[in-house]
C-alpha cells in the first residue's frame, strides 16, 4: 500500500517546523551531563508526549535522555524486530537558537536569499537544481536549520502514525529510539543496549534522497596540551617559555594537504577543532578521521612526534599528546548481516527512486551502536548542508525517507 504523499507532507512539515523552533545545540565542553545542554530534554519531552499520544508504548526514557518506544507487532508469527533511531541535538559549529524555518514551494532554480547578505545559490550547491519544482525549507540564515537531525526525527513518527493508522501493514514489532548528544561524539556514551531487542536498526540521518551509508569514518579525538613556563614580561628574556606560542607552533606543522578543506572521498584529515589557553598552559582538540585505522594511528604517531618537535624548539616546555576513540568503520558489522541493506535498497526503490550506497565523510550514532552488535546502516532524511547557516532541506526528501521507513517495516516481516 502506498502512503497518501499529500499527508505525509503536511504531517511532516508540521511536525519538523515544530522541532527545529526547540533550540537543542548540544555542548561540546559539558563532559559532565547527558544531555548536555537543557534544550534536548525540552525536545525529547515533547517526543515522549506525543509518542504517547499515538498509542506507542514507551519502553524507556531515562535520566541520560534515552527515549525508547515500540509499537507492537500486528503479525500472528515472529517477525524479526527493527528499529529506527535518530538523534535529537544540533551542532554547535552554528547557533541553533531562535531558529525561523523559511518554506520556498515550488522552487524554480532561483537563487535563495537569507539574512546577513548569504545566498543559497545553485552556481555553488548545483544539487539545488534537482529540486526545482520541490518544496524546501531553509533558515533565514541568522542560524542553522536542525535538519541534522530533526528531519529524521519527523520522518520516523510520521512514518509510525501512519502505520498505525493503516493496520492492515503487515510489520513486526518496531523500536525508535532518540539519542541525545550525536554531535559532541557521546551519543551512546551510556546507551541501555540491554533494553532493545531489535536484530538490526536504522538511522535516519544522512543526506539527499536515495542515499544508503553502510560506511563511515574511523573517527579519534587528540588533545594536544602545551605547558610553559611563565614571568613577568619584563623579565621574559631567557627565562618565559610561552604556551600559547607553543600551541601555535604545533597547529602550524600540521600538514595542510591533510585538512577537510583539502581532501574528499575516502582521503582522511587532521582537523583542529578548538584552542583554548594562556602564557602557561595552552591545548588544543584536533579531529582524526579516516576510512582506514592504520592511517589514524600514523597521524596519532605524527602528532606524537610532532610534540617531541616542539618541545625541543622551545626548551623548559612540554607537549602532551593523548587520543581517544570516539568510533570506528561500521562496515565490518554491517557485511554480517547483508539482508537488511538488500531491504533498504528494495524500500528505497519501493518509495520511486534508486538507491545509491556511498561512504559517510563522518559517523553516525549507528557506527557505535553497530559496535555493539546491532548492524545499523544511515539512511537519507532530505537534508543539506548540514552545520551551516545555508543548511536546507527537501520535502520530497523527507516524505520519500518516511515511505522508506514504512516499506521497511512489512519488508522484515516477508520469509
Amino acid at each position: 500500500m502506498k502512503p497518501d504523499e499529500q499527508w505525509l507532507k503536511n504531517r511532516l512539515m508540521e511536525r519538523f517546523d515544530r522541532y527545529v523552533r526547540i533550540d537543542t545545540t548540544s555542548d561540546l565542553h559539558n563532559d559532565r551531563e547527558i544531555p548536555s545542554t537543557p534544550g534536548q530534554w525540552d525536545l525529547l519531552r515533547l517526543l515522549e508526549q506525543e509518542v504517547k499520544d499515538l498509542g506507542i508504548p514507551v519502553v524507556l526514557f531515562n535520566e541520560d535522555g534515552y527515549l525508547i518506544a515500540r509499537v507492537p507487532s500486528n503479525q500472528d508469527g515472529a517477525a524479526p524486530v527493527i528499529g529506527f533511531m535518530a538523534h535529537v541535538d544540533t551542532s554547535p559549529d552554528v547557533t541553533g537558537k531562535d531558529v525561523r524555518p523559511q518554506v520556498h514551494d515550488a522552487y524554480a532554480g532561483q537563487d535563495l536569499k537569507l539574512k546577513d547578505g548569504l545566498i543559497l545559490s545553485p552556481s555553488e550547491y548545483p544539487e539545488l537544481l534537482k529540486h526545482t519544482g520541490d518544496t524546501l525549507i531553509t533558515s533565514d540564515g541568522t542560524t542553522l536549520l536542525g535538519a541534522d537531525d530533526k528531519a529524521g526525527v519527523a520522518e520516523i513518527i510520521t512514518a509510525m502514525e501512519w502505520i498505525l493508522l493503516n493496520p492492515e501493514v503487515p510489520h513486526g514489532d518496531i523500536e525508535i529510539i532518540f539519542t541525545p548528544d550525536e554531535e559532541t561524539g557521546r551519543g551512546l556514551t551510556n546507551f541501555p543496549l540491554k533494553t532493545l531487542k531489535s536484530v538490526y536498526c536504522y538511522t535516519l540521518d544522512g543526506g539527499e534522497e536515495g542515499l544508503c551509508e553502510v560506511e563511515c569514518f574511523n573517527a579519534f579525538r587528540v588533545r594536544v596540551s602545551c605547558r610553559g613556563r611563565v614571568i613577568h614580561l619584563g623579565q621574559a628574556r631567557g627565562k618565559l617559555v610561552n604556551a600559547v606560542t607553543m600551541l601555535s607552533s604545533f597547529l602550524s606543522m600540521l600538514p595542510g594537504a591533510e585538512s577537510p578543506e583539502a581532501t574528499d572521498g575516502r582521503y582522511g584529515y587532521y582537523c583542529p577543532l578548538e584552542c583554548r589557553g594562556n602564557l602557561e598552559q595552552a591545548e588544543a582538540d584536533i579531529y582524526l578521521r579516516d576510512f582506514d585505522l592504520k592511517e589514524i594511528h600514523r597521524r596519532i604517531d605524527v602528532l606524537t612526534a610532532l610534540g617531541t618537535t616542539v618541545e625541543k624548539l622551545f626548551p623548559g616546555g612540554t607537549v602532551e599528546v593523548t587520543s581517544e576513540e570516539q568510533y570506528l568503520n561500521m562496515l565490518e558489522h554491517i557485511n554480517k548481516n547483508p539482508r537488511g541493506l538488500e531491504l533498504l535498497e528494495k524500500a528505497v526503490r519501493l518509495s520511486g527512486i534508486e538507491p545509491v550506497r556511498e561512504i559517510i565523510r563522518g559517523g553516525t550514532d549507528g557506527s557505535k551502536l553497530s559496535q555493539m552488535g546491532i548492524p545499523t546502516p544511515n539512511i537519507f532524511t532530505g537534508g543539506h548542508n548540514f552545520h551551516s547557516r545555508l543548511e536546507w532541506a527537501s520535502l520530497r526528501g523527507m516524505v520519500r525517507a518516511a515511505e522508506t521507513v514504512i516499506h521497511l517495516c512489512a519488508l522484515w516481516t516477508e520469509k
